[in-house]
């Protein structure tokens, strides 16, 4: 089994009851702020989806902004241990974005509340969470890089495009499919956007003539 889906879902893992609580009112925050939104959402409305009492939710977080944040810090460690560990599977460049983006793709359409809250604060540029929305971005970055050199040490990748460039290319492409999926009317299968996606960001728009 593919180590992007054993958990069916994002935020409910086996821990003592203090974490099991703890992780029960991020969840249920970020179901709230993707349904309504973080500035329209309230502690009281939180604690509701949570099934505990609103005084509950002070033991764990200082406030709605203190949520937002933690929740940011836990999926980012949370979700790049699993894209480190896919990239690591395959043995040669094309492989491993392949894995990364298949990966990418599959975590946001297991958990679509994160993926609605993640690109709405992305978008927003949002400050409550900024330093976390930063790291992430920075983790993913460097993680394209590290493939990105690989392939032009294997051939795979033009050597005289800037690696920079080429981050920012694969990074905007993901971004949009993400986006795509989330705003469509039609439901469809995310992930099954990873190869095409990969072929297209490998062989480009133009033919061989």
């Amino acid at each position: 089994m593919n180590e992007c889906s054993f958990i069916n879902r994002g935020l409910k893992i086996n821990r003592n009851q203090k974490n099991n609580k703890y992780l029960l009112i991020l969840e249920a925050a970020v179901t709230v702020f993707a349904r309504q939104g973080f500035h329209q959402s309230t502690v009281a409305q939180i604690a509701k989806e949570a099934g505990v009492a609103d005084g509950t939710i002070y033991l764990y977080f200082k406030n709605k902004d203190d949520i937002l944040v933690q929740f940011f810090a836990y999926r980012t460690k949370q979700v790049f241990e699993k894209f480190r560990a896919e990239v690591e599977k395959a043995d040669n460049s094309l492989d491993k974005l392949r894995n990364l983006i298949r990966c990418h793709l599959m975590e946001f359409q297991r958990d679509r509340n994160m993926a609605v809250v993640y690109q709405v604060e992305t978008h927003q540029n949002s400050r409550l969470a900024e330093s976390q929305i930063r790291e992430m971005s920075q983790m993913y970055q460097d993680l394209i890089s590290e493939i990105v050199e690989l392939g032009q040490q294997e051939g795979k990748i033009r050597k005289e495009l800037y690696v920079s460039l080429v981050k920012r290319f694969i990074l905007g492409s993901v971004d949009e499919v993400i986006n795509t999926w989330l705003h469509s009317e039609k439901a469809y299968d995310l992930v099954s956007m990873a190869d095409p996606l990969v072929d297209l960001l490998v062989k480009g728009i133009g033919t061989s003539d």
